[in-house]
């Protein structure tokens, strides 16, 4: 176990020193093949050799950034970074040599002194990004030496000082660099370690992006603090066969492993089809469920599926965190499985809670409880008083995960991370912008802020819409829905845009599957659809974890449209 406001490097190197043969991280490919594996003291030593190469061409503070492929070369990069004292800025990597936009809009935000990719990625990449900064340098990590020569001596690192920038676009299209220092990561770091009952023997097995908070500092730091194994795997090849993942936990006896709620649902449609591996899942502990609105049915159908390859339904650990507090924020409690609460949608259309009666209401699942060394408040966003307890307000959060603020953004930093709430002068709080209330100590998040849909002046959900249209007919793809508001004539009116399975797009009949859509919102939420918009897969924006992008889609919306599905041809409203 590493002490709590011990520095990464500092971390890294004792481990280097103590246990330098011990396996760190191992990365295996779609036939669970080992092709690259990193003890400690491998990581040490490369990490340096990389540090030694950035002091040639940056300063301590530049920024640096991260593109690379599936694999373990970013770990090295990363603390690469942290030896250097160089800010790492962890990106999506281009796909079929094209560069996302994102990835343009950090660089011009951070403007990078150098970028860190593999020899592979290197020229296309380059012929991209060097037109918008043509004084970034290039290291292609693994064409570098293995080992320093000899000239570099890592400096020790202030606790306060930026570990990384973690990029997050929320539900709008315009990137913001959250600003985590070490002594954010050491503090929630400790928090996870306590919350998922961990120590040196509990493997992990993880296939989210690296890039991604949930993928760096869950995946990747949280075995480094505790002295355990990471095993780790491709996002496309989980996509690709989801039983892999199973698999995985499975040989390598994991203690802790989890994703988004959408990757137990494909989990579970894919055993639907039978054909099972062989699966002994009695060694996984923690299941967590994060990063997107958890739901109820999947939690259900998870357990339900997997029960007889020895899962238990009280391994299911639902959490809820963000960017902006480093990772984590509420989980729930080891061993105890998840929490319901059963609520009255009258009274929830009203901003309170009120226990359902007779069936009909909304079944909510629990996101776990406030961690210790943190402050969690209900608040009015409006009066920026604590809510009574059965009203639904913003989530703030205090305490020392809490990131920095954001960078460059000094007017954006005041006015989320420096909040204070009535009757607590003096603590900054986190506005997080996602509504919730809590119940007998447990957090129920039901949306964010900023989505809400006001109609005739009850409060709508978007998710909860978004799941109902897209459960109301096979043809329709899970995942692929955003509702929201835009104004009409009497008022505001919903739009929902929902996209086609890829296999249906010219199997369904698009009459129907609009039918099926507007009577099972009509008859869920008694709203009624003011327009509805049928696409085709992968129109939608999403973040880097899965999230619909609702301000985005609703910026196309109202500009260029989407692109229309119909049984036989497609085009442009």
């Amino acid at each position: 176990m590493t002490q709590q406001g011990t520095p990464l490097p500092d971390v890294l190197r004792r481990r280097a020193t103590d246990e330098p043969a011990a396996r760190a991280y191992v990365f295996v490919n779609e036939y669970l093949e080992e092709t690259a594996v990193l003890t400690y003291r491998d990581l040490h030593t490369r990490a340096l050799a990389v540090a030694e190469q950035l002091r040639r061409h940056c300063e301590p503070g530049d920024r640096a950034l991260l593109l690379f492929p599936p694999g373990l070369d970013f770990i090295v990069a990363y603390f690469g970074c942290l030896f250097a004292q160089v800010i790492a800025v962890p990106a999506s990597p281009p796909r079929r040599n094209h560069v996302q936009d994102a990835t343009y809009r950090i660089v011009r935000d951070c403007a990078p002194a150098v970028v860190l990719t593999v020899g592979a990625m290197l020229e296309a990449t380059r012929a991209a990004l060097e037109p918008l900064h043509p004084e970034l340098r290039w290291l292609p990590v693994d064409q570098l030496p293995d080992a320093p020569d000899g000239g570099f001596e890592p400096q020790p690192c202030p606790p306060d000082a930026i570990a990384f920038l973690q990029y997050t676009s929320g539900s709008t299209s315009d990137p913001k660099g959250v600003m985590v220092s070490h002594r954010n990561l050491s503090a929630n770091e400790e928090m996870i370690r306590r919350a998922f009952g961990h120590d040196a023997y509990s493997t992990v097995v993880g296939w989210a992006p690296l890039f991604h908070d949930q993928g760096l500092i869950g995946n990747v730091l949280q075995p480094l603090h505790l002295g355990a194994t990471s095993i780790l795997m491709s996002p496309g090849a989980f996509i690709r066969w989801p039983l892999l993942w199973l698999s995985a936990i499975s040989r390598y006896r994991a203690h802790t492993s989890g994703g988004p709620n959408f990757a137990f649902d494909a989990c579970v449609a894919r055993a639907a089809r039978g054909g099972l591996p062989e699966l002994d899942l009695s060694c996984w502990k923690v299941a967590f469920n994060g990063a997107e609105p958890i739901r109820p049915e999947t939690l259900r159908g998870f357990a339900d599926a997997f029960a007889p390859f020895g899962f238990s339904e009280n391994a299911l650990y639902p959490c809820y965190g963000l960017a902006e507090a480093t990772l984590l924020v509420t989980g729930s409690e080891k061993g105890r499985g998840p929490r319901m609460l059963e609520m009255d949608t009258e009274a929830l259309g009203r901003g309170r809670y009120a226990a359902a009666r007779g069936g009909g209401g909304r079944t909510l699942a629990g996101s776990g409880i406030a961690l210790s060394d943190e402050h969690v408040r209900i608040v009015d966003p409006e009066t920026l008083r604590p809510c009574p307890d059965d009203h639904i307000g913003e989530v703030w959060v205090a305490g020392e995960h809490v990131a920095r603020g954001y960078w460059g953004r000094p007017e954006a930093t005041a006015g989320t991370f420096q909040a204070e709430c009535a009757g607590e002068p003096g603590r900054a709080y986190l506005r997080t912008g996602d509504l919730g209330l809590v119940v007998d100590g447990e957090l129920y998040v039901v949306g964010r802020l900023k989505d809400v849909v006001i109609i005739r002046g009850r409060n709508y959900y978007p998710q909860d819409i978004e799941h109902t249209a897209q459960s109301s007919h096979p043809a329709l793809r899970a995942g692929g829905c955003a509702a929201f508001s835009v104004p009409g004539a009497g008022g505001e009116k919903l739009v929902v845009v929902q996209e086609i399975r890829a296999e249906q797009r010219r199997k369904a009949d698009a009459n129907e599957v609009a039918a099926s859509i507007r009577a099972a919102v009509l008859r869920e939420h008694e709203l009624s659809v003011g327009d509805l918009v049928l696409t085709l897969p992968g129109r939608l924006p999403k973040t880097s974890s899965g999230k619909i992008m609702r301000a985005a889609a609703r910026k196309r919306y109202l500009e260029a449209g989407f692109e229309l599905w119909t049984a036989q041809t497609s085009s442009v409203a």
